[in-house]
């Protein structure tokens, strides 16, 4: 059943305007989240079940970046932020795994394009754009590291023309053989204090990939463990050195893409509480986040994140507080969801089949994915700290 939320076009973030896709496809903001939609409703809703249990959708997400859904948030096809998160809402409607590996490929896109290197931004991301290769992100660790959070894991050392990198990630996901993913490594310099951090294209051929424990849902985003071991890094596989200011700069729009999983998880628990309404709704009306609630704060949450959507790369402290924000009222309001739609469904939605069980899961996980929602708190109040320094009666920065 269709929520009562219904998917309106992506708004003013998105531009009207076509742009050709790697193959020569057009792709307007219609086409992507029609086309979009139709395989969320179809072959993918059909295999939820199974990705959430191992089942890794390369098939769909070949689809998926044919439909242009894995590119148009890049400037080469219009820079649509919004409508890459519309998509992104999508599919996490139907299956929150497979919103989060469109997020991992996203993310690793928006490195290589702006990476300025020739040979990670040429017909390398045109495939990768097209959904003809596939590449994930492993930031989890540096992104924590730069918040203080925990130490960064792989360390490099310079190499006539190159570095060598040795590590342990213990895990990155939308990775497995002949795939790639963005990773970051200090270098080591005198004393072997670290001096700055590298960011590269991590090729799986050439790491150890090793098995992850079991988790309690969505199996099938190929995460594993990864060690490098003296692995080269040469020019050509460099996306930025030094790589903090490469990500200050890209840091908004990787967080505000990861909306787009929240929204869709909360939008499916809606689904499943319509879903029972006429049969229940005698007794479901003494629950708390009913329908109209839920809907009415998805639909405020979704046109606040679009209007983010519309200055991805603003710089600014105030920008990305809110950006922080909207990433942690996504989570919040998908965990609300999630457990009303169970609520809702009662002893049917707590089958393992049911989808409302599986939403559970997939909200706990929006909500501890770096960065996690003790993170985004974190990283508010550090910047809040800046801007307006404890002890003062007035702003400015410190």
């Amino acid at each position: 059943m269709s929520s009562a939320l219904a998917l309106p076009p992506a708004g003013p973030s998105v531009t009207e305007a076509p742009f050709a896709s790697p193959a020569g496809r057009t792709w307007t903001d219609e086409t992507v989240l029609a086309e979009t939609t139709a395989i969320a409703d179809g072959p993918l809703g059909a295999a939820a079940s199974k990705i959430d249990h191992g089942a890794y959708p390369l098939d769909i997400m070949g689809r998926l970046g044919d439909a242009g859904a894995l590119g148009v948030h890049l400037d080469r096809h219009g820079a649509r932020v919004g409508l890459a998160i519309a998509a992104m809402q999508a599919a996490s409607r139907a299956c929150g795994a497979t919103g989060f590996l469109m997020w991992c490929h996203d993310v690793c896109g928006l490195y290589l394009e702006r990476s300025g290197n020739p040979a990670l931004s040429g017909a390398f991301l045109d495939d990768h754009v097209a959904g003809r290769t596939f590449g994930g992100t492993a930031l989890s660790n540096p992104m924590k590291a730069f918040a203080g959070i925990e130490p960064i894991l792989l360390r490099a050392r310079r190499v006539p023309g190159g570095y060598r990198v040795s590590g342990m990630l213990p895990w990155v996901s939308h990775i497995g053989a002949g795939q790639y993913c963005g990773a970051i490594a200090g270098v080591l310099g005198a004393g072997d204090a670290i001096s700055h951090e590298i960011m590269f294209l991590l090729r799986c051929d050439r790491a150890e990939l090793r098995p992850c424990p079991h988790f309690s849902g969505m199996e099938g985003t190929s995460t594993w463990g990864v060690r490098l071991d003296e692995y080269f890094v040469g020019q050509d596989d460099l996306i930025a050195d030094p790589a903090r200011p490469f990500i200050g700069g890209i840091r908004g729009a990787f967080i505000l893409l990861q909306c787009g999983m929240g929204l869709g998880v909360a939008e499916g628990s809606l689904d499943a509480m319509l879903a029972v309404e006429e049969t229940l709704g005698h007794v479901n009306q003494f629950l708390d986040d009913r329908p109209d609630t839920v809907a009415a704060e998805l639909a405020e949450l979704r046109a606040r994140v679009m209007r983010l959507a519309e200055t991805p790369y603003d710089g600014s402290t105030d920008y990305l507080i809110d950006v922080l924000d909207a990433r942690a009222q996504t989570a919040e309001l998908a965990l609300r969801a999630s457990q009303s739609a169970l609520l809702h469904q009662g002893a049917r939605g707590y089958l393992m089949s049911a989808a409302p069980q599986r939403r559970v899961r997939e909200a706990h996980f929006v909500a501890i994915v770096t960065p996690a929602i003790k993170h985004l708190r974190w990283e508010m109040a550090r910047l809040s700290r800046e801007v307006l320094p404890s002890g003062t009666g007035v702003g400015g920065r410190a």
